[in-house]
């Protein structure tokens, strides 16, 4: 990696930061021969999510199924008198994880002639970037065109600060040394319930609290109900539409007032931690923004359908634009963003198709639109659904919780949202994305084979419990 002592440099792009869309639009403008540098103020590549995001939080999540599955493994026919938990261990597991797949990273950027500059990357004027190290010497680097792919970071909330020790963002979170015994999570988004399942499997007694009506409010309603009746029959206490009043922190826990309706009643929590999975927002400060035509929007900064700013030759993409904050996502944005600078044309992301996953227990995911928004569309909506339960492989799985939900227009029967909760549903999404891009019919999907026995099997059925014939329910 170079550094800034080592001189600049005048490249076709630069792109600040190395997450998922950086280093993926970076790989993609070298292999369309744009000269290519990539600069990260972290000694390691990969980003929020390799470092501090998906895969470590995964990673734990892992290690959580296994000893949720090692406690019940006389179901399988195992005698385990006890199952211990070496936390160290398992976080030695998941940083090794994450190195690993950091330096798979910094290999690609070698193979693809990606030069990567260590420092804070900001904006110094048209297709100008400066370089700055920890040390506080600077470069400036040249560049006709611009990526900025800063990602996003935690959010708090007004009046409680976290102190890494009793109040925690997701950061602080996945580098814990021990198990809690108790935790109130703020948020029931994506990385509320993802940590509710973490710990909870670990045998920390866990609070989830969440201002909406309901946990993972974005997802269908159905799917809500179903995963807090499962959070619930996994002793996860459950408090929605409540808020939070103020909560401080002490050398044994911490005390969470809350409050619910208008009728001002308060109650007060106490756990041994409280953590802040409240959502993230974007690094668009500090960048430079102001020297340039760039729009900034409560923090995003505004771009056209080729990600574009309006600043001429600076682009964006990723958690900094905000239309899907996505991993995935981001790559398929930088992607295209790298076409265009290259000349071309390249397909424009459509994102009613984004599949979301969440890897709670049991997982969630969708693609397309949820039946309420197909309705607020002007749909004639026609749904169907069918459970794991019935399921020889969910069954055999020992992983019964949950359904496929098909969202359809009546008229024609195309699909327009796929909904899964239940065992693998961050997998079986992978079809509800297809169906979606290729506009499947109801029909077409019924004629498709599903071998058995599979998990798959329920997409089918529940294609044909649109049409009222489901063959296994």
């Amino acid at each position: 990696m170079a550094t800034p002592s080592e001189g600049g440099g005048r490249f076709d792009l630069v792109v600040i930061g190395a997450g998922p869309g950086g280093y993926v639009g970076a790989i993609r403008a070298s292999q369309l021969g744009l000269k290519t540098a990539l600069v990260e103020k972290d000694p390691n590549l990969g980003g929020t999510c390799l470092l501090r995001g998906c895969i470590p939080a995964k990673a734990l999540l892992q290690s959580a199924a296994l000893h949720h599955t090692l406690r019940h493994a006389g179901e399988f026919g195992f005698k385990i008198s006890e199952v211990q938990v070496d936390f160290p261990a398992v976080q030695k597991r998941k940083a090794a994880i994450v190195e690993r797949l950091s330096k798979g990273v910094a290999f690609l950027m070698k193979k693809n002639n990606v030069q990567v500059f260590e420092g804070t990357g900001k904006l110094e004027g048209k297709g100008r970037v400066s370089v700055a190290s920890r040390s506080g010497r600077s470069q400036a680097l040249d560049a006709q065109h611009i990526l900025l792919a800063t990602g996003s970071e935690a959010m708090g909330l007004p009046g409680i600060e976290p102190d890494g020790k009793r109040i925690l963002t997701s950061d602080h979170a996945l580098e814990l040394h021990a198990v809690p015994k108790s935790l109130i999570i703020l948020g029931a988004g994506a990385v509320g319930v993802e940590f509710a399942s973490i710990f909870s499997s670990f045998g920390s007694q866990v609070t989830l609290v969440e201002l909406l009506p309901r946990i993972v409010p974005t997802e269908d309603e159905e799917v809500s109900k179903e995963l807090e009746r499962c959070f619930k029959k996994r002793s996860i206490t459950v408090r929605t539409g409540v808020k939070v009043q103020k909560a401080s922190a002490g050398s044994r826990g911490v005390e969470v007032t809350l409050s619910a309706g208008d009728a001002g009643k308060t109650e007060t929590l106490a756990a041994e931690i409280l953590l802040l999975g409240v959502g993230r927002r974007p690094k668009s400060e500090a960048l430079g923004l102001e020297k340039t035509k760039a729009v900034v929007e409560k923090g995003f900064v505004r771009v056209d359908d080729a990600y574009r700013t309006s600043e001429p030759g600076l682009w964006a993409i990723g958690d900094l634009v905000g239309r899907a904050p996505l991993a995935h996502v981001a790559s398929h944005e930088a992607v295209a963003a790298a076409e265009a600078m290259a000349g071309g044309k390249p397909h424009p992301l459509n994102y009613d198709q984004v599949p979301w996953c969440t890897y709670c227990d049991p997982e969630v995911a969708r693609v397309g639109l949820t039946e309420k928004q197909a309705q607020e569309r002007g749909a004639t909506v026609k749904s169907g659904k069918f459970p794991f339960s019935v399921l020889g492989r969910a069954q055999i799985l020992g992983e019964t919780e949950g359904f496929v939900k098909i969202v359809t227009e009546q008229k024609y029967g195309e699909v327009l949202g796929v909904h899964i909760i239940g065992p693998r549903a961050t997998e079986l999404i992978a079809e509800g994305a297809a169906l979606l891009k290729l506009e499947a019919t109801t029909e077409e999907i019924i004629a498709t084979l599903h071998a058995h026995p599979t998990l798959t099997e329920a997409v089918g059925e529940a294609a044909l419990d649109v049409l009222g014939r489901a063959l296994n329910r």
